[in-house]
């Protein structure tokens, strides 16, 4: 495994640990479905480490051979868009978001945010955390990171269906107006194509 790209890799997991420190409002609280979704965030960094010290090894293909190199390659570029995006992103906020958004109590938004990261995905800060694992997989490929990565993947999709199924259905001032972003938005890649009708929540 490339140091360099050990080493980018790590600052991006890293840039995730501490957004719930150095971004997100600090008036929720830890709920076991937030370890559950966050988990994989501390267990990869400890397994591709280990992995590159040899300590865990049996990578799912030879990381010598050219293949592996261009897999390298294309998970540095990946992994400095992952990056990109989530700073991206914490600058499109005006206003800190709630830590889990599966609590209505702790995550009313004042306004739904159609601009910036958000102008074609929905879920950008999502986007980038997918675009992380699939990094990692391809700068560290070995089965349990495959996994993690599966994992982590599904569970950012049940939340983010859940996000907007709330705010898609609310009776108000928001529920309408998200209806139309879904429409014209993907959920975590961009949708070019705003003629689409569908005003249920995309699985992509």
């Amino acid at each position: 495994m490339d140091k360099t790209a050990l080493l980018l890799l790590t600052a991006n997991f890293l840039l995730v640990a501490l957004l719930p420190v150095v971004f997100f409002r600090r008036d929720g609280k830890f709920t076991l479905m937030w370890f559950v979704t966050a988990a994989p965030w501390g267990i990869a960094p400890v397994l591709f480490i280990a992995q590159y010290f040899g300590v865990w090894t049996q990578p799912l293909i030879d990381t010598g051979s050219v293949f592996y190199a261009w897999m390298s390659g294309i998970g540095s570029l990946l992994n400095v868009l992952s990056i990109g995006l989530i700073t991206m992103t914490i600058g499109t906020h005006r206003i800190p978001l709630a830590l889990w958004h599966q609590n209505p109590q702790h995550d009313t938004p004042s306004c739904i945010v159609t601009w910036g990261s958000y102008k074609r995905i929905r879920h950008p800060f999502y986007s980038a955390f997918i675009m992380a694992f699939i990094a990692c997989i391809l700068i560290a490929p070995h089965w349990s990171l495959a996994l993690l990565g599966l994992y982590t993947t599904l569970m950012l999709n049940y939340t983010a269906a859940k996000e907007e199924g709330r705010l898609a259905t609310e009776q108000g001032r928001f529920g309408e107006e998200y209806r139309e972003y879904i429409k014209r938005t993907g959920r975590f890649f961009p949708r070019f194509n705003t003629r689409r009708n569908s005003l249920l929540p995309q699985s992509n």
